[in-house]
């Protein structure tokens, strides 16, 4: 009788056929997805409720991702499966492509999302960099900003006064510089022992950030990427890079995270993706309130006050726009 030896790891990239599973002896292994997996995951969510859409299996197969902890069986031929998906306590998540309405976990178990901007060279959009943070707090997970090539402004002092409004509002903010040498070690211990999806615009420096804390990562640079693929087959390819000297710390490299249409996010939900709205949103005098141009509007009244900036008003109104279907106002 053929035996079985099990193992647990945390899935590194794959696609439906084959998986590179780092297990947790440290060994990364080559794994193939049972098909009783697929079958039994089939309409169902991690954690066993049932999905909202019905879409076919052989469309479900993805249901997998990178971050997953899984259950490895390994016969004594050698040949590894993955027997179990082990349960999530996070996930980064978007509907599928192409129009339809079944989720994709982009990531499982991550912990944090961390949005890297550049100083300048390119030249930071605040509006963009809302919309990183609104995915992030839609999915229920913290946030961290990176402003790097601080040297590029004349330094962290200089780069803070444009983004400390951040800072007010409860997001960790750290200000780096890889030819200087600045903010990165700091930076470093917030990589320690968690799982990070990494994102931000092309160009401004996530692979050189990395590389520069982690001695051995060795990603080319551009590697974590921002490509993004709108055709109707395509998916959202995602691969965990394993940190040394992190404690265990893993980074996802999550392309195409800034889509935010693509999120499928309800308007009538996004003023929660906004951390400085919300104490206001239930003085409100309608609980509907679009926060627009319905009198008595708490959130309006702040933003006159001070109490919230205009500039991150504007982003909330023309997002909510955006995902209402209208013609964003200029």
């Amino acid at each position: 009788m053929t035996e079985i030896s099990a193992e647990q790891g945390v899935v590194l990239s794959g696609t439906g056929g084959t998986w590179r599973v780092q297990r947790d002896d440290g060994i990364v292994v080559e794994a193939s997805l049972r098909g009783r997996i697929k079958k039994s995951n089939s309409g169902k969510r991690a954690d066993g409720s049932l999905r909202r859409d019905t879409i076919s299996a052989a469309a479900d197969t993805l249901k997998l991702a990178v971050g997953d902890r899984v259950l490895l069986e390994e016969d004594e031929s050698g040949s590894t499966a993955i027997a179990e998906i082990l349960p999530r306590r996070s996930r980064l998540a978007r509907r599928a492509p192409g129009g339809g309405h079944g989720e994709r976990v982009v990531a499982a178990n991550v912990d944090q999302v961390v949005v890297v901007f550049a100083a300048a060279n390119p030249e930071p959009h605040p509006r963009m960099l809302d919309r990183f943070l609104v995915i992030a707090e839609a999915n229920d997970l913290k946030a961290r900003i990176v402003i790097n090539k601080v040297e590029l402004v004349g330094g962290a002092d200089v780069a803070r006064e444009r983004w400390s409004l951040y800072e007010r509002i409860g997001y960790p903010v750290h200000y780096t510089s890889v030819k200087q040498r600045l903010g990165l070690e700091e930076l470093h211990d917030a990589f320690a022992g968690v799982v990070s999806a990494l994102t931000g615009p092309s160009g401004v420096g996530k692979s050189s950030l990395l590389n520069a804390m982690f001695a051995g990562l060795d990603l080319r640079v551009g590697e974590i990427s921002e490509s993004v693929n709108k055709g109707r087959h395509t998916t959202v390819g995602a691969y965990l890079h394993p940190l040394p000297d992190a404690q265990g710390g893993y980074v996802a490299d999550t392309p195409g995270l800034r889509e935010v249409g693509m999120w499928a996010l309800s308007p009538t939900e996004l003023d929660q993706c906004f951390p400085e709205l919300r104490p206001f949103l239930t003085q409100c005098r309608f609980a509907d309130c679009r926060h627009s141009v319905e009198p008595d509007c708490a959130v309006r009244d702040a933003v006159s006050r001070g109490d919230v900036s205009v500039a991150r008003y504007e982003s909330f109104i023309k997002l909510r726009e955006e995902l209402e279907g209208v013609k964003p106002s200029r």
